[in-house]
Parts: structure tokens; sequence; C-alpha cells
């Protein structure tokens, strides 16, 4: 196999056939692998209706986010162990392992039944896949980076490995055309089914009418899943044929390896610091700005602006198509002008954007909903009876007057603001001045009573909001942005959102295009491959992993649908200003064969 020329004079020279084969092994296996995980992503809250049906449709998004960064949350985990395995056994036998633990969770996801089959053992065995997915693709990345970087001609590691950097988005996008094929054979050839509560009992809308949901949302949406073991099969053949990195065969045959990688990574201060300053100062803006503009932006626009999931799927999938060449972009670019510029200019100008930019989003995809919204939505309640709404335990109960106003509200996507009532009286609901709806204590209350109370208080409370122009019958908003199918985009309407799409999807290649460069050159080869992992997951799987629901239970709280954009920007900001200071520039000039 043709070694890298580790010549710090190497000039830029064309790919030869070796370097080709290795990034394409690279990143078709890791294309396969986002597909899986972001499935989920994709489908979170269709999968939130099939597996958290007892809760609110508040918390029942909250829930199905939370499942979803649960594949997140124990990625720094598979981080320390397969991090550990690749510096110690290699890069390639590490690929092998994290591809079939992937594969096999996401089939087994499409075969699990819903909670109306199973009850809560389905959510809970959702979450441990959910979990194994995370560990696998903890080893997943640093993996692809370090291989493809240790292959790549010195001042071309920003471009070889920017190919690497459009897998997540790929495999994204991959995801959500599987998803739009499947959805549009499944949704033709089969009725609508009507939604079912934990009771089996269906659910009603404002009108009285009974709630009907797709065949694709009743049980379509598992044939993605389970198509998986194709794309399994396929990656297990591809990863086969690599070859191990020539920096680990040179660096086992000289018996230079770590005999303990985690230890000589974490263990002193020297190591340390390197991996909090790339955590604070790089990965944790980094991540908010990519999980703000393609998996919050999709959810936003599905459940908050209340777009339907086909035509929030195609203006997405539109958005990655024309945007992802900005990682291939921007990982060059760095590779002249150096890696840190970049990752915090995309940091500072999303902080700067992101609210105006959402709110246009509204305003071109539902007129009719931004327009409402110009109302002054006011509840009046005891501030001793309103609690803060983030149920990740699943036990606590909302039952309050205050908690019962606000979660319809926020359901219903309401801008509203809160103020402080007498003490001991229930909530109050105004729209421009005039109170429309008092709200009910649910804890108080029983049988007839209850279904009375609530009777009352949606109906006066949907009266209103119809009477201020709020949609709330989907199928009677003639202004919300609609796709009849996938090349539907050449109207102003579409078109211009597939453009504020792009944007955001511009930005995340900006911070993440040059990341897996940056990351390889901060470490020696022989911890190299366990000391990028730990900051790049625990950034990306707890900092952007818990965002879409953190951003959505703030929001929710709040009564302001864009209120939960502050987290990202407060965290992009942080690292903005600690990168300034801590995070060393140059780097794109390293040897990482100086070790």
């Amino acid at each position: 196999m043709a070694t890298t020329n580790m010549d710090a004079g190497t000039r830029s020279r064309p790919m030869t056939a070796e370097e080709r084969k290795v990034i394409l092994a690279s990143s078709a296996g890791t294309i396969f692998e986002w597909y899986d995980f972001y499935l989920y992503g994709s489908l979170a809250a269709i999968i939130g209706a099939q597996f958290f049906t007892p809760f609110p449709e508040a918390t029942r998004n909250v829930f199905a986010l939370l499942a979803f960064a649960a594949g997140f949350i124990v990625r720094p985990f598979g981080a320390l162990v397969f991090g550990a395995l690749g510096d110690l056994v290699g890069r390639k036998y590490t690929f092998l392992m994290t591809i079939l633990i992937m594969g096999l969770s996401t089939f087994i996801v499409g075969l699990l039944p819903n909670y109306y089959s199973w009850g809560v053992a389905a959510p809970i065995i959702l979450i441990a896949l959910r979990m194994l997915q995370g560990l696998a693709l903890g080893g997943e990345y640093g993996g692809a980076a370090v291989y493809v970087a240790e292959h790549a001609p010195q001042n071309q590691r920003g471009y070889y490995t920017s190919f690497i950097q459009t897998t997540a988005t790929l495999g994204l996008l991959l995801s959500l055309i599987v998803i739009l094929l499947v959805q549009g054979y499944v949704n033709g050839a089969y009725p609508d089914q009507p939604v079912l509560d934990a009771a089996g009992v269906a659910v009603m809308d404002a009108n009285g009418n009974a709630v009907m949901q797709k065949a694709f949302n009743a049980w379509g949406w598992r044939i993605p899943f389970l198509g998986s073991i194709l794309l399994l099969a396929i990656s297990l053949y591809i990863r086969l044929q690599m070859n191990e990195s020539p920096a680990f065969k040179k660096m086992k045959e000289e018996g230079s390896q770590s005999k303990a990688p985690l230890r000589e990574a974490f263990g002193n201060w020297r190591n340390g610091k390197i991996a909090l300053i790339a955590l604070l100062g790089l990965t944790a803006g980094q991540a908010v700005v990519w999980y703000s503009g393609q998996f919050y932006a999709l959810f936003f626009v599905q459940n908050v602006i209340r777009v339907d999931s086909f035509s929030a799927n195609v203006f997405v999938a539109w958005s990655l198509i024309l945007g992802t060449y900005g990682f291939i972009f921007f990982g060059r670019l760095s590779d002249r002008i150096g890696r840190k510029p970049i990752i915090l200019g995309g940091c500072l100008i999303a902080a700067i954007t992101y609210f105006p930019v959402f709110g246009l989003l509204t305003k071109t995809a539902n007129p009719a909903l931004h327009a409402a919204q110009q109302n002054q939505v006011v509840v009046t309640a005891d501030p001793n009876d309103c609690s803060f709404q983030f149920n990740p335990t699943g036990t606590a109960k909302f039952t309050s007057s205050c908690d019962i106003a606000k979660a319809a509200l926020s359901r219903l996507s309401v801008n509203s603001e809160t103020v402080d009532g007498p003490a001991g009286q229930p909530a109050t609901i105004s729209v421009n001045g005039v109170v429309v709806a008092t709200s009910y204590d649910a804890a108080r209350l029983t049988g007839e009573d209850l279904a009375t109370a609530k009777k009352a208080f949606d109906t006066g409370m949907n009266d209103a909001l119809r009477t201020a122009g709020y949609p709330l019958v989907a199928s009677e908003n003639t202004t919300v942005a609609k796709a009849n199918h996938f090349f539907d985009i050449f109207t102003g309407q579409k078109i211009t959102i597939v453009l504020i799409l792009t944007y955001l999807i511009v930005l995340v290649t900006m911070v993440y295009g040059p990341i897996a460069a940056m990351l390889v050159e901060l470490y020696p080869t022989r911890i190299r491959y366990s000391g990028l992992s730990l900051p790049y997951h625990i950034g990306n799987g707890w900092f952007g992993g818990l965002l879409p629901a953190t951003a959505f239970a703030i929001s929710a709280q709040s009564g302001n649908i864009y209120a939960g954009l502050w987290y990202a920007i407060v965290v992009a900001l942080m690292t903005v200003v600690i990168g300034a200071l801590f995070v060393p520039g140059g780097t794109h000039k390293k040897d990482i064969f100086a070790d």
C-alpha cells in the first residue's frame, strides 16, 4: 500500500488512486452509519407518537427528542472504549465493530412494537437501542477522521478530511430521500388511520372530528429501519476491503504504541488540557451550530411552524443538496488560512443571525401563523402555580391551571407571555387584552367534572385563537408551504424556504468542514484516536445532541417559539471567546508525523 509523503514541504497535488480508495471506503461506510443514526432524528415526531403515547404532545415531543439525544449522551463512552481499541489494535478492525453494532440496532428498532402493544417496555427498549447506536458512533467518527488524515498530504489534510465531514450530512440526506420515497408510496397505496391515545380512544381535533394520520405515520416508518440491513451488508463488505493506516502500521512496527492510551491522553494535565480546550473552544460551539442548522431546523419546521413532514423533508433535503459542497470548500480553505478563524467565524455569524433567520422562516413557511402571532396573548397565573415543564424522567405531572394553559398554547405554537396573577386563582388566557379562557386544576377534578372543565377551556381558547387568526386545523390553512412531490419547490415561497435552510447548512459546513483536521493536529499519533474522540463526542453528543430537546423545552416554558435558540447562541458565543483565547492557531502547518 502506498504511504504518505511526510515531508513538510509537500506541494498540493491531485489525489492518487490509493488515496481516493481510502476516502471512498471510509466515507461510504460512515455515510451508512450516519444514515442509521439519523433515521430516528428525521422521524422523531412520528416515533414519539408511537412510543410515548400517554403524554401530552409537548411532553411527548420532548421525550422523543430526549430518546434521540440518548444516543448522543453515551457517545463519549463509545469514544473512550473504541478510541482505546483504535490506538491499541488498529483503525480498521474498530471500524468493523462499530458498523456492526450500529446496523443491527437500527434493524431492531424497525421490529420493535409500540407503546400501545408493549406498554412501558417499548420506550425503554427503544432508548436502549439508541444508546447502543450512540456507543457505536462514539468510535466511528474518530476512526474515520484519523484514518483519512493519516493518509493525506500534509498541506491537504483539511481538504481530504472534509470528505469525511460530508458523511453526516449525506447520511441525513440519504435518510430523508429514503423516507420520502417510502412515505410517498405507503401514503398513496394505503388509507389514513385514526390517531389513538394510550387507552385506544380516537383523538379529536378542535372541530370535534377524529384526528387522522397517514399510513406511513402509523406503520410505514418502520420500512427505512428494516431496509438498513442491506446497507449493513454493503458497509461490512466495503470495510473488509480496507487496509490499515500507514501511520499506525509504522508505529506498530517500531513498537511505539501507547500501552494505556486513555491514561496517556487524559491522565495528565499536559494532554488533558488539550481535550478541555478542544471541547470548550471548538467542538461545543461547532456542535450547537451543526444541530441547530440541521436537526432543530427540521424539527422546528415540522412541529413548531406546522409544515407537514413530507414537505419539510423535501425542503431540508434540497438545502442539503445545495449546501453540502460547503464542507469541501471550507475544508480546502482551512488548508490555506487555518482552521481556527473559519470555525470561530461560523459560530459568531450563527449567534448573530439565528433570531432573524428563524423568524423569517416562520413568516415565509406559514404566513397565517406568523400573522396570528402578532396578537398579544397573556397567561395570568399565580406564580406558585407554574412549573418548568421539562420532564426527562416522565415522573412529573403538570396538572396545575398555569401548566395546562401554557402547554396548550405551546402545542398550538402560540407566542405568549406569563404575568403574575392573584394567589390561589386559576390561570386565565387573554388575547389582545380580552380574557377568553379560564384554565382548571386537573389534580382537583375527576370524571365528568374534569371532562367538562377541559372541554370548556379548550372551546374558549380555540374560539379566541381562531378569531385572532391562528390556523388550528391544518387542512384549512391555505398559506402554509406544501410540496406535492420532490421537485415541487419552484415557487417564490418554497424557494425562499430552501434558501433560508441552505444558509443554515452553509453555517454548518463552515464550523464542521475543518474540525476533523483541527482535532487530528492537536494530538500525537500514539493517542490520536483516543484523544480527539472524547472532546468531539462530548461536544457533539452532549452540547449538540441535547440541543433539540433543550431548545424545545425552553420555548415551551417561556411561551416564545424562538426562546430555545438562546441555548445555541450562548454556547456558540462561549466557544468564540474561549477559542480565540486558548485554541492554538496555525495547526494546518503542523507535521502530524513528527512524533
